[in-house]
């Protein structure tokens, strides 16, 4: 295995990764999203115009490659039905939302042209990661349970009544595989599917903390409003009807206390 390390957006680095032809694409490269809103020119550089870039490779290839790329459900947004259908119109509210939409619509002309067989994965968020926080806006959703199982205090920004849409990271690993070899028939015209996940609120994150690791670990989370991440998480949709990637063969956790021990069980640090 080869691994390449660099800008998307660098001509070199898309000469080097692509010599020798290439099948299939997974386009999980971007600035979340809580950057791409402080840094306009960033986001749109690395999340549009280097998907842009990377098309136009596959585009000249002899074959058109199968390409999955990352979305999210932040190109949702506003007065919303209370579950989301994989059909809804995109009506992103942050910048971050309105680059992975732009994104879904070139995935779907690129395809619907012939130039890849492409599809748009709209990712829930994903939790708990393993590692280091990141600038997503999401980021406390993994930080309020990795943290205080380190023995760190974790701050979470929004009420705990906010509820998202959640996945672990060894479940979307096998839904963005079930995305990747599913035919181009099973996907609807827009080439775009919700990816299945479970609705939660943060109090009952924190309750499925207290139960795997006891009130000392969950009383590590204190709740301090940052509004700027509060207005950024608000508009992202609560739950999603996920019938087409259902269909797909993706699945969903069994809940988040599964989710909390299987972190425990093969993420944390020994």
């Amino acid at each position: 295995m080869t691994s390449l390390a660099g800008d998307l957006g660098d001509p070199t680095l898309l000469d080097r990764a692509f010599k020798g032809g290439i099948d299939g694409v997974f386009h999980l490269a971007a600035v979340v999203s809580g950057e791409a809103e402080a840094n306009f020119d960033l986001g749109w550089r690395v999340n549009v115009d280097a998907t842009r870039a990377l098309l136009e490779r596959c585009r000249a290839l002899p074959a058109p490659p199968r390409v999955a790329f990352a979305s999210s459900v932040a190109v949702f947004g506003g007065a919303l039905p209370e579950r989301v259908p994989d059909d809804q119109v995109l009506t992103p509210q942050s910048s971050y939302g309105a680059q992975k939409a732009v994104c879904e619509l070139l995935v779907h002309d690129y395809a619907r042209k012939g130039f890849v067989d492409g599809r748009s994965l709209r990712l829930p968020t994903v939790t708990v990661r393993p590692g280091k926080p990141n600038k997503a806006a999401s980021s406390f959703a993994s930080g309020i349970i990795r943290e205080p199982l380190s023995g760190v205090e974790a701050v979470c920004p929004v009420d705990a009544s906010t509820r998202m849409w959640l996945v672990s990271p060894r479940t979307i690993i096998g839904s963005l595989i079930a995305g990747y070899e599913a035919p181009a028939s099973a996907f609807p015209p827009s080439h775009s599917v919700n990816v299945p996940g479970i609705s939660v609120t943060v109090r009952e994150m924190v309750d499925a903390l207290r139960r795997v690791a006891g009130d000392a670990v969950a009383d590590r989370v204190v709740f301090r409003h940052d509004p700027a991440i509060d207005r950024i998480v608000r508009t992202w949709p609560r739950d999603f009807d996920a019938k087409v990637g259902h269909a797909l063969g993706m699945r969903t956790d069994a809940g988040f206390e599964a989710i909390v021990r299987q972190y425990v069980d093969h993420d944390m640090p020994r």
